[in-house]
């Protein structure tokens, strides 16, 4: 007969696969089980932090600083020599040395006065100065 017996050797190699369905879901069920412990491990250490009382935040003096055009200075909007603008600055960098010295310069002053003015408050140990400007249009 033409059927095939029972004996026949085939020349087939064994398939060999690995199921990944038991292994992604033991691999999900690791997953769960790890984001459901983690928030519980960072509570798991008791500490008895400080307390701290806040104290109101006093804002810091601000002295205005004007140069006109002319070279003129004004402090606080009162005209002043360069001389007596120096000697205010010593004394307020002693007295107060948080101080904020906001500079309103003309656009058309020299580099000169405003570069002592600067030095100056440097040198008394205003070290925070800012320029005021007008935004433009």
């Amino acid at each position: 007969m033409a059927f095939g017996g029972f004996n026949q050797q085939q020349n087939q190699a064994p398939l060999a696969e690995i199921n990944m369905v038991p292994l992604i879901d033991v691999m999900l069920v690791l997953l769960v089980i790890f984001m459901v412990t983690a928030p519980l491990l960072t509570h798991a250490v008791k500490v008895d932090l400080p307390s701290a009382a806040s104290s109101p935040v006093t804002p810091a003096e601000k002295i205005d600083l004007s140069i006109d055009g002319s070279g003129q200075l004004f402090w606080n909007a009162t005209p002043m020599s360069k001389a007596d603008i120096i000697v205010r600055l010593q004394e307020t960098g002693l007295n107060a040395p948080d101080t904020e010295i906001h500079l309103r310069v003309d656009k058309n002053t020299r580099y000169e006065v405003i570069a002592e003015i600067m030095a100056a408050s440097a040198g008394a140990g205003l070290g925070k100065i800012g320029f005021v400007t007008t935004p433009e249009k």
